[in-house]
């Protein structure tokens, strides 16, 4: 009796340890599984180790200036605003990356304010003003980032731009999944979705609630939203009765950012072209 008694707790070791190991292996199914929180995921060394260690960026030329607008936390939240020249209902919501709304991310957005014309644009401070410079702040910042608080923020911003208000989003992995986040939170004033390899939505009934199509925009190289899990995309958003148009690069994650050590230009300007196409139709 005894020795199956040891047995037993041998076997239950065994099991224990194998499950932790494979916990720990499967960086695929932490970034994919919306289960997880963002603090979860933030803990997960391989989506720490996704990211390389950004180089220096900066970008001086900014257009916009920073605002402020409450939240339905009771709190207050901030963001890049550019307004068109004339008064205009549309409006893009732009949402940063892990590291914060840094200089890369209000360069796109005056890109997108400049080659749209007569649209407004608020790129979207998650972090409420905390930006990092290397992925252990980064992991950090996204860690405390609730997912109450982020929902409340994004609220807050649709609230900030009205009622009237056209809305399309895009954003940038982190950012990526907050746009395709907001599309959902923005309901019938949504027009479009750009989401550059962020996590997904898995759940169908969920996704059922776009007014809109989306514009998935990812790479086969990517360790953390491979092929695979945009192919569950796609098919969950089939199930969903909802339309998304996939790009696929022949690159890594975080193709499009320049910080980025393995940024690729071409494949960059030409996701930007085809955001921008999208983009300029869900606008006219």
């Amino acid at each position: 009796m005894k020795k199956s008694l040891l047995f037993a707790l041998l076997l239950a070791t065994l099991s224990n340890t194998i499950q932790a190991q494979t916990c720990c292996e499967r960086p695929k199914d932490a970034l994919a599984s919306t289960a997880n929180d963002m603090a979860n995921l933030a803990a997960n060394r391989d989506f720490k180790m996704l990211h390389d260690e950004p180089t220096p960026f900066h970008y001086d030329n900014k257009m916009g200036e920073t605002v402020s607008f409450a939240t339905p936390d009771g709190k207050t939240a901030s963001g890049y605003l550019l307004k068109a020249a004339k008064k205009s209902n549309k409006w893009l919501l732009v949402y940063q990356e892990w590291w914060g709304l840094n200089d890369y991310v209000r360069k796109q957005a005056d890109l997108f304010y400049a080659d749209l014309g007569e649209i407004n644009v608020l790129a979207v401070d998650m972090y409420d003003g905390k930006v990092a410079e290397n992925r252990e702040d980064a992991a950090k910042y996204m860690q405390v980032a609730t997912k109450e608080r982020l929902e409340s923020i994004q609220k807050g911003a649709i609230e900030f731009v009205g009622k009237k208000a056209k809305i399309a989003s895009v954003g940038w992995c982190f950012g990526g999944m907050l746009s395709l986040q907001s599309a959902m939170l923005g309901g019938k004033q949504v027009v479009g979705c750009v989401m550059y390899y962020g996590r997904p939505e898995q759940d169908v009934e969920k996704l059922k609630t776009l007014q809109t199509d989306v514009l998935g925009i990812f790479g086969s190289q990517d360790g953390g939203i491979p092929p695979a899990t945009v192919a569950t995309f796609e098919e969950n958003m089939k199930k969903a009765d909802k339309k998304i148009t996939v790009k696929m690069y022949d690159a890594v994650h975080a193709f499009a950012n320049p910080s980025n050590p393995k940024y690729d230009k071409e494949k960059a300007d030409d996701a930007y072209q085809n955001a921008l196409t999208y983009l300029k139709r869900k606008f006219n």
